[in-house]
């Protein structure tokens, strides 16, 4: 008798282990909770299933196949019918499968569970409704890669079963073949992982809808920070992701505009993830309120921290009521607003430093169609119009008015001075980009600027300032007048005060989520910034030079000018260029060169920011094609 007793034990070990040759025990705390015993508990996998149950109705029955899409083998799963309410129903058909047998939780093969642990690449079984059943059915499963790695509540989309019945379309899944070996073949060993696979993407446009910032970074699948949406009986599951990042969250919006939205957001606590509903607030105070109730209409299904990755997964009810405002899942469409911080507050999200993108369009939730993302033409025009503006026209006409007034002597464009004509065609263009990108950018967000960032205040006191500018010069005091040396002054104040305050201000914009601008943006700017003030000390340090060695005035620094006449010069010989006239020119050729290869290079990456993302797609496409 105790030679036996171990025996025994080890045998009820083994009935009570599924994922075992003869899978899932009939129990009712499996058939309740679906959750394998497991080593007396292994956890399950906190992270997204690499695997899927895929529907289709056919004959009046339902066929389910499970399966990966990344080509992931699994060895036991164990699957039921339910509907929205969870309440187990159907009969599946063992005879359709090989792979497994029924269980009786509830009634008579109710569920079903494999035969034995060998690996298996997909699994297909029918199931059939009780008779006379109509409504939403959604398969539940626990599917396990192995003894110890296992994901439960693996959910298909919700079918809708009728008397009629109704027929799917034949799913189309992606196949994983192996070529044959010769005899005695040892394959190379393949690090094989998930870390480059993401299966947050598995599934989009064809059973969830997803969204994601940068624009098209769901099909390239490098999202910053993404939602997937899917219906869930009566309720809607939100996935969120997010890289780095302390939250991030989706909006429900009417508009492509942060305000009066409702708000999911999972937050980063401590080794965990915790999941609130907010309200956002719009212009002046923008801002997301956590609600009262922080979980009103929500349940945190799963969540997870992986490698800086934020995870959650959150059940919505289809219909809530937030200040008074009903949000409708299922019988209005919203635009989605996407967001992520690098920061909280204990009550609060932080401002979206990391991210933000509107969708284009408000769509059904239920409707899994790819999602556009909001057009930014307007931002990325703003942008190319000030740096064609500040770093462009503006720096060559102050050029040409402090350096070369007493260069092409004699020769006028309209009866002005080559000088005058090419300075004033310059600023009026600076004029004429700020005053367009001042209004491009009100047009596009309809408000003052939420981020905190002094962009927005150094760029309007530079259009307020470029604004007076040409005014000012229109109703100039002629050479020679008494108030002359005032206006010279206030002109020369007022065009440098622009000029320097619109390159700090270019300097803040690379910080703008908005802008999505690189880091070595700065370095671009700083080599602008060593080129214009090295070819300004060059040009004076001429001058210089030129006045000792000619022991007269030749072009002075300009402040040596500004009290009187109003020319930069009274160089004795006014019918020849002053000296050292074809060194100028040619530095003046030079330096627009730099400064036109600098503009280019930064509305080039201006416009198609984020660049990085977009110059990965390039090369993507263009490997493809090749």
């Amino acid at each position: 008798m105790p030679t036996v007793l171990p025996h025994i034990l080890l045998l009820t070990t083994l009935t009570l282990t599924w994922a075992l040759p003869q899978g899932a025990p009939n129990s009712e705390q499996v058939c309740h909770t679906m959750t394998p015993y497991h080593g007396g508990g292994i956890r399950p996998q906190g992270g997204i299933s690499p695997y899927e149950v895929h529907p289709r109705r056919l004959g009046g029955r339902v066929m389910i196949t499970v399966t990966s899409g990344l080509g992931i083998p699994f060895q036991g799963f164990l699957m039921q019918g339910r509907t929205p309410d969870g309440q187990v129903l159907g009969q599946f058909d063992s005879a359709s499968i090989n792979e497994g047998h029924p269980l009786d939780c509830h009634d008579p093969a109710d569920s079903i569970t494999h035969n034995s642990p060998s690996d298996k690449n997909s699994i297909e079984v029918q199931w059939a409704p009780p008779p006379g059943f109509e409504g939403p059915v959604v398969f539940n499963a626990t599917i396990a890669q192995s003894y110890d790695t296992f994901w439960i509540g693996v959910e298909s989309r919700p079918v809708e079963i009728t008397k009629r019945g109704a027929d799917d379309p034949q799913i189309a899944f992606p196949t994983h073949t192996h070529e044959p070996t010769p005899p005695n073949f040892t394959p190379p060993r393949v690090q094989a992982t998930l870390e480059n696979i993401d299966p947050f993407y598995v599934g989009c446009s064809v059973a969830k809808l997803c969204f994601g910032s940068p624009a098209n970074c769901v099909g390239n699948k490098n999202c910053k920070a993404a939602v997937a949406v899917s219906v869930a009986g009566d309720k809607y599951d939100f996935e969120l992701k997010a890289e780095n990042a302390a939250w991030v969250g989706v909006g429900l919006s009417e508009d492509d505009k942060m305000g009066d939205d409702s708000v999911v957001e999972c937050v980063q606590r401590g080794n965990g993830v915790a999941a609130f509903m907010s309200y956002t607030s719009g212009s002046p105070n923008y801002g997301a309120a956590r609600l009262p109730n922080s979980l009103l209409g929500i349940q945190l299904l799963n969540s997870s921290i992986v490698n800086g990755v934020i995870y959650c997964r959150v059940r919505r009810d289809a219909l809530t009521i937030i200040n008074g405002k009903p949000f409708d899942l299922i019988g209005r469409k919203y635009n989605l607003l996407i967001a992520s911080g690098s920061s909280v507050t204990p009550n609060a999200v932080s401002f979206h430093d990391q991210t933000y993108l509107a969708s284009a369009q408000p769509q059904a939730l239920a409707d899994v169609s790819s999602l556009a993302a909001k057009s930014k033409l307007l931002i990325r025009l703003h942008g190319a119009f000030m740096l064609a503006a500040w770093l462009g026209t503006a720096s060559i006409g102050i050029l040409l008015a402090r350096y070369y007034r007493q260069t092409w002597v004699g020769k006028q464009i309209m009866g002005k001075d080559i000088w005058f004509a090419w300075h004033r065609t310059f600023m009026v263009l600076t004029w004429a980009l700020t005053i367009a990108a001042f209004v491009l950018i009100f047009v596009e967000l309809k408000a003052w600027s939420g981020e905190r960032n002094p962009h927005a205040i150094l760029g309007t006191l530079t259009t307020l300032l470029c604004f007076i500018q040409p005014i000012g010069a229109y109703f100039r005091p002629h050479p020679g007048t008494p108030k002359r040396a005032i206006f010279n002054w206030l002109h020369w104040s007022v065009g440098n005060a622009a000029h320097i305050i619109a390159i700090i201000t270019l300097f803040f914009a690379v910080k703008l989520t908005k802008a999505e601008l690189p880091e070595f943006f700065d370095y671009i700017l700083v080599a602008y910034v060593v080129v214009h003030v090295v070819t300004h000390l060059v040009l004076s340090l001429m001058n210089c030079i030129a006045e000792r060695s000619s022991e007269r005035r030749v072009t002075a620094f300009p402040m040596k000018d500004l009290g009187g006449t109003g020319r930069s010069s009274v160089y004795e010989d006014r019918s020849a260029d002053a000296p050292y006239s074809t060194f100028r020119r040619a530095l003046l050729a030079i330096y627009i060169v730099i400064i036109l290869m600098i503009v280019i290079a930064l509305i080039v990456i201006t416009a198609l920011a984020p660049i990085e993302e977009t110059w990965t797609t390039l090369k993507s496409s263009v490997m493809t094609n090749s």
